[in-house]
């Protein structure tokens, strides 16, 4: 239901009341422009917004052969904010979020205007480790949907798995981490991995499969591991979920409801990875 574009929705202001009754004979009879989808129809500081199909045919203006009338004041709020792009989903979903239960006409950016109604919103779980904060998968996700680079009215949600938190309960002497991150904090002495310590005491890895597999590797021996690996930590619970993983060297990878991207991931593999999960029923 939310319009592809500004373009396919026109603005109409009338001197009539905007009931059921009066928006019926207001349409019938009428001819709407080639690209219009949908009316919001204005009368004071009311609106009601209508959704039209059209004959077929190759004209400018073609007849209305159907319309049905999408939601009309007592259930529209109205919002003027310059800051919104109403093109964007996303941010039309976010609109949506603070008016629950409501369609939102939105005059935006431009002053273009477009509505979202209430149950468009399409939630997406985000899981990522910390520190460094805030987790760099939180901020390539915001960056996506602020460029409009993400096709759904997404509003994510974000969940953070703190290293120190995770190494809290560590009883060795040492502990060692794949590679140094601003942020981690311990009383114990810390090691890390990817600068090849040399390591004879007893000690706990907190990383993946893969940071195991690397010290079993160097040092020839076994090691207690803390899984920090976000797609291993993810639960399992049925919502659509965004990980990253260093199994994934480029691109992303669907799982049924997860989609895991690099460790390294651009904005723009988030993007593909958010549009591709949301567009599965998986």
């Amino acid at each position: 239901m939310l319009p592809g574009h500004c373009k396919d929705v026109a603005v109409k202001w009338v001197d009539f009341e905007l009931t059921a009754e009066n928006i019926d004979r207001e349409i019938q009879g009428k001819k709407a422009y080639t690209r219009c989808d949908h009316y919001v129809l204005r009368n004071g500081d009311e609106a009601a917004v209508v959704a039209i199909s059209k004959a077929e045919g190759m004209e400018l203006f073609r007849p209305i052969i159907d319309h049905r009338i999408v939601a009309l004041p007592e259930d529209i709020d109205i919002v003027v904010d310059p800051s919104i792009d109403v093109i964007n989903p996303s941010s039309m979903a976010r609109v949506a979020e603070r008016h629950p239960g409501r369609t939102v006409v939105v005059e935006g950016l431009f002053g273009h205007v477009s509505f979202v109604r209430p149950d468009e919103i399409v939630r997406l779980e985000v899981l990522d480790v910390v520190p460094p904060s805030p987790s760099k998968l939180s901020v390539l996700v915001e960056r996506a949907l602020d460029a409009g680079l993400v096709h759904h009215p997404v509003v994510p949600r974000y969940t953070e798995v703190d290293l120190n938190e995770l190494a809290s309960g560590i009883a060795t002497p040492a502990i060692v981490f794949p590679c140094e991150a601003s942020g981690l904090t311990s009383d114990r002495r810390i090691y890390y991995l990817d600068q090849v310590p040399d390591v004879d005491e007893e000690t706990t890895l907190v990383g993946c499969d893969l940071s195991g597999r690397i010290f079993r590797t160097l040092y020839r021996r076994d090691i207690t591991r803390v899984e920090m690996c976000p797609q291993e930590l993810a639960p399992r619970d049925g919502r659509k979920r965004l990980v990253k993983c260093c199994r994934v060297r480029e691109g992303y990878q669907l799982k049924g409801d997860l989609a895991v991207v690099p460790w390294g991931a651009t904005v723009e593999e988030v993007a593909d990875a958010i549009n591709a999960l949301l567009s599965t029923t998986a």
